[in-house]
């Protein structure tokens, strides 16, 4: 069995999960990430620290490259060189922000769309039989979900119970026709080609949309890292600006090692060009306001917050994934962390890093 795993964002929220996890399977990880992360969101977004805890704590198992996955010829010469030892590629690395990408919307699509086919062109001529796992996101819908009929309650927006969609949106919603921020076209295109490169070059490939990807390792700014950040700033006590929706805004949220333990399984019986919605459901979901009096709760220490009345463009008033499709596929899979073990978890691994 091929015995090598290529990861891009491998500093990352996601991709150092990953790198743990099938480090601990007894795979050796090539990992890629330059720290672009950095360049988005500043030192609280770096992941240096994460990059040196991951070297220190996996060793020999992990070699690590500041390969630029728009770097084309880079990637070839990597994958070359790799070949057919490839047993799976997850595809983690992107510029996740919507509001950064209206900022620079050429090194947007750089990143997120060209160098989703850069990894896809090098996998396929040097490892076409290895599973492609990327990393996609639910705002590939659009606004569409804010045309749902909520109803407004104390503290969320929430679906009627006999809405078809309660119990989570699935895979037949539309992605076509509506606004989706330039962060979320990007996405789009990204997501596609992966569909296609499955289909048209017969390779098993698969998109997980995700909605709020978390964990401890999540390097949290204010532009990205919406569970990461709530509790940041609770231990900090710094102000957290609430942008629209009463706050009432409700997001699903999977820890991350629930996201890459459904990466193993898709690996352990791969399929061709599948489109998975990936996230808490209704196990694991909150609003803002919620997230803040659970996050309190745990730092035993009020929140400081701002409301901002004006919503972000394209962003979501209600997200709920519906996990069925995958878990038809793969029954064993199921979500083990709801929203506040996920912020238990998060105060645990940091309370020596985020402090006031």
């Amino acid at each position: 069995m091929s015995s090598v795993v290529v990861i891009t964002g491998s500093a990352g929220l996601i991709g150092s999960e990953a790198v743990r996890h099938f480090a601990g399977l007894g795979m050796d990880v090539v990992g890629l990430d330059n720290d672009m992360r950095g360049y988005f969101f500043g030192a609280d977004g770096s992941t240096k620290g994460n990059l040196e805890r991951l070297t220190k704590e996996i060793g020999d198992r992990y070699t690590h490259h500041g390969i630029d996955i728009r770097d084309r010829e880079g990637l070839d010469k990597l994958f070359a060189g790799l070949g057919k030892n490839i047993g799976l590629v997850i595809h983690a690395a992107a510029q996740p922000s919507h509001d950064w990408a209206a900022r620079e919307p050429f090194t947007d699509f750089d990143v997120n769309a060209v160098g989703t086919i850069n990894m896809l062109e090098a996998t396929r001529r040097h490892a076409k039989d290895a599973p492609f796992i990327f990393t996609s996101t639910n705002k590939v819908y659009g606004d569409l979900p804010n045309s749902l009929p909520l109803i407004e309650q104390d503290t969320r927006w929430e679906l009627p119970a006999d809405h078809k969609w309660y119990g989570g949106i699935d895979e037949t919603m539309s992605i076509d026709q509506c606004l989706h921020s330039v962060f979320g076209a990007s996405k789009v295109a990204a997501d596609v080609m992966v569909q296609e490169y499955g289909r048209y070059f017969d390779m098993p490939t698969a998109v997980f949309r995700g909605g709020t990807l978390t964990g401890p390792g999540h390097s949290a700014a204010e532009l990205h890292g919406f569970l990461a950040y709530v509790m940041r700033c609770v231990m900090e006590q710094r102000l957290y600006r609430i942008f629209g929706y009463k706050g009432k805004q409700v997001r699903d949220a999977i820890h991350s090692s629930d996201l890459v333990s459904a990466f193993e399984a898709f690996h352990a019986a791969p399929r061709v060009a599948e489109v998975y919605n990936m996230g808490g459901g209704r196990t694991s979901n909150c609003s803002v306001l919620e997230a803040f009096q659970i996050a309190s709760s745990i730092a035993g220490v009020e929140a400081q917050t701002e409301y901002v009345p004006e919503n972000r463009v394209g962003d979501h008033q209600w997200w709920i994934s519906s996990t069925a499709r995958f878990e038809e596929h793969y029954p064993d899979w199921s979500v083990k962390y709801d929203v506040p073990m996920i912020l238990q978890d998060m105060y645990e691994s940091n309370k020596d890093l985020w402090k006031p």
